[in-house]
């Protein structure tokens, strides 16, 4: 075709010298949650948005057009781009083998660490596709490159042979990668359209100069088997559809895009769209270099910065005062946003990039989009005035709940109401506090003395809760721990739950790192998940990771949260003087009031974990809890099946 003839935006070389190792080989394959984040059906669909990024990158840098996603009848996919096609010449340090191979085969090569060969890319670290050739029985990369075709083939991450030129190709460029998932690895899992229909449509939304081609020997009754997506319009056009049918404040939503070039004079930009409305719950989408980011991250804090100063501003310019009483929870309330961000070298936390850490991002998308919303609301008095009403409302609203919650716990403090072991914190709203459900009465004696009397409430459980999967409700009411949990948290069950009663801004479940500890705290999570879900979905569960071990040499003292960690520390050392100590922490109740203090309470050293939950596909969670907690043994027998072979050590 002839839109396969490209012409390159710069005159930088694409070879074989573009691509930088950075460290041998790993094992992927025995330890695929470090590089995918598990082996479940989130992560075996992460394997697509691997070899997907990679060709949205050609298309960012201006080098492809279009990409093609196919997914054939044994549930191999396709992915095809008409890009400059992966260097198949020599690697300078490894003369042996070609860059592909180089590539393919060991972990953090790419040429995306320089940025030579990539200004903003969504790879990074150089893992993507070897991971995803490692975790593949089969893996198949053709490459048009100077008119002619190469192809080489491996096998879970081994070669199956060097390149080889397979034939000419004068009308055709770029790479085709086509693999198919281990069994192995993912088990029972296969891909489904649905799921890939919606990360291709996204992927177009993102980048309006490509188009992506989808294609499905696969009919599921419900997707579609051929679509084209190209999106001119960019963010803007995927808000206008996601909120079609729903009534909004503004007649069209506040978009843009700016090049941080012309602004701060660096590489990279911020696209973004948002409107609200009163027909449903807010949200917000947001990527960095095509990469979705569910957790949010420095990108999004910029952004709402920018939002909520801007209307702060627009408030006091129209002498409204209560506009000073807005937060950035009021904006989330019915704002419906999206927000895109290219930048170069981004810092993700984890290689599945859920949360963008980059401090850089705060001010360039706050700086960029600032001024525009200033102008946006200035231009259109009408939207601006009835956003502005809405948000007041709102923040009025949260500010009565407050104060009937203040009561509340006041009255509820006078009148003894709640359980008795509880150990409450003093403060007279939520905002800030937090209840630690703790595991035993010794574990409860440390933490209290380590408390921010404040701040931090305890809840201390004797044994195991209620599994309530599946337990009648009149069991629930007469279960004494769930009693008190309610009590304590000052909600009820079910349907009678509602989230602007809860005591508490944070719930931390704290156990014993160890199987016992680990089950306890399924045992909680599976009750707030069938009991309380509002408080997951709302971000308000967490876990503690209290460490496993302490390590002493002289004065120096450091934790440490399991034992390939204690065995790295231990062999380079603590920079002390003298033996180095080591002390297993069996339990929380071994802990001391400092220990416990510095590893898991405070929040200024701690660590915690929220608790989420990725349902992209209707009821995925709810199953799978069910599967693992539910009456039926041969559920959970079946699982373990499935799962026991990704099991390296058991601490038992």
């Amino acid at each position: 075709m002839a839109d396969d003839l490209l012409t390159p935006k710069d005159e930088k070389a694409y070879d074989a010298s573009s691509i930088e190792v950075l460290e041998g080989l790993e094992p992927v394959r025995k330890r695929p949650g470090m590089y995918i984040g598990g082996t479940d059906e989130r992560a075996l669909h992460h394997m697509v948005a691997e070899i997907l990024d990679n060709s949205m990158d050609e298309a960012v840098a201006g080098h492809a057009s279009r990409i093609e996603v196919e997914l054939l009848a044994d549930h191999s996919i396709v992915v095809r781009d008409n890009g400059r096609g992966i260097p198949i010449d020599p690697h300078p340090k490894f003369p042996g083998k070609s860059a592909l191979e180089v590539i393919l085969c060991t972990l953090h090569a790419g040429g995306k660490f320089s940025g030579d060969a990539y200004e903003t890319s969504g790879g990074l670290h150089g893992v993507g596709a070897s991971v995803v050739n490692a975790l593949s029985d089969l893996m198949v990369v053709q490459v048009a490159k100077n008119k002619e075709l190469y192809e080489q083939r491996f096998s879970r991450g081994i070669p199956e042979g060097p390149v080889q030129k397979i034939g000419a190709a004068p009308n055709r460029r770029g790479t085709t990668v086509t693999f198919h998932a281990d069994e192995q690895i993912f088990g029972h899992h296969r891909f489904k359209p649905a799921r890939l229909l919606k990360m291709v449509r996204s992927k177009a939304y993102l980048f309006s100069g490509v188009e992506i081609r989808w294609k499905s020997e696969i009919d599921d009754g419900e997707t579609p088997t051929e679509a084209t997506f190209h999106f001119p319009g960019g963010l803007a056009d995927y808000l206008t559809e996601t909120l079609s049918g729903a009534s909004t404040y503004a007649d069209r939503p506040f978009s843009g895009k700016v090049e941080f070039r012309e602004k701060f004079n660096v590489p990279g930009s911020v696209e973004w769209a948002i409107n609200w409305t009163p027909s449903r719950d807010g949200f917000i989408q947001s990527y960095c270099n095509t990469v979705p980011t569910p957790e949010g991250g420095t990108h999004e804090a910029g952004f709402w910065a920018a939002i909520l100063k801007g209307i702060r501003a627009y408030g006091e310019l129209v002498n409204n005062k209560k506009a000073a009483q807005i937060t950035r929870d009021d904006l989330i309330t019915g704002g419906c946003a999206l927000v895109s961000c290219f930048i170069r070298e981004p810092e993700f936390v984890g290689q599945t990039k859920d949360r963008l850490a980059t401090v850089e991002a705060h001010r360039l998308v706050e700086g960029a989009v600032r001024d525009h919303f200033d102008n946006w609301l200035a231009s259109d008095t009408k939207s601006a005035g009835a956003i502005l009403d809405f948000l007041v409302l709102r923040a009025e609203e949260r500010l009565r709940r407050r104060q009937e919650k203040e009561t509340q716990r006041k009255t509820a403090t006078k009148k003894l109401r709640l359980p008795g072991k509880l150990v409450d914190c003093s403060a007279t709203n939520r905002e800030g506090t937090e209840l630690f459900i703790v595991e035993g009465d010794s574990a409860g004696g440390s933490a209290k003395m380590a408390r921010d009397r404040k701040h931090q409430a305890l809840l201390p459980l004797r044994g195991k809760i209620l599994n309530v999967l599946g337990a009648a409700s009149s069991k629930l009411g007469s279960n004494q721990e769930i009693n008190d949990l309610t009590q304590a948290l000052g909600v009820g069950l079910g349907t009678k739950f509602n989230v602007d009663d809860l005591r508490y801004d944070k719930v931390i479940i704290m156990t014993d790192a160890d199987v016992d500890g680990a089950h306890i705290a399924s045992l909680l999570m599976t009750f707030f998940f069938t009991q309380m879900r509002p408080m997951i979905d709302q971000g308000h569960l967490y876990l503690a990771c209290p460490p496993l071990y302490r390590l002493t040499q002289g004065a120096k003292r450091i934790y440490v949260a399991d034992d390939a960690e204690k065995e790295a520390m231990l062999a380079k050392g603590l920079g002390g003087k003298g033996k180095i100590d080591v002390q297993r922490f069996k339990g929380l109740g071994e802990m001391d009031a400092k220990d416990l203090k510095d590893t898991t309470m405070n929040p200024e050293t701690r660590k915690l974990i929220r608790v989420t939950i990725h349902d992209d596909e209707p009821g995925e969670t709810g199953d799978l809890v069910e599967r693992l907690m539910g009456k039926k043994p041969e559920l959970r027998f079946q699982y373990i099946q499935e799962n026991a072979q990704f099991v390296e050590e058991l601490d038992v």
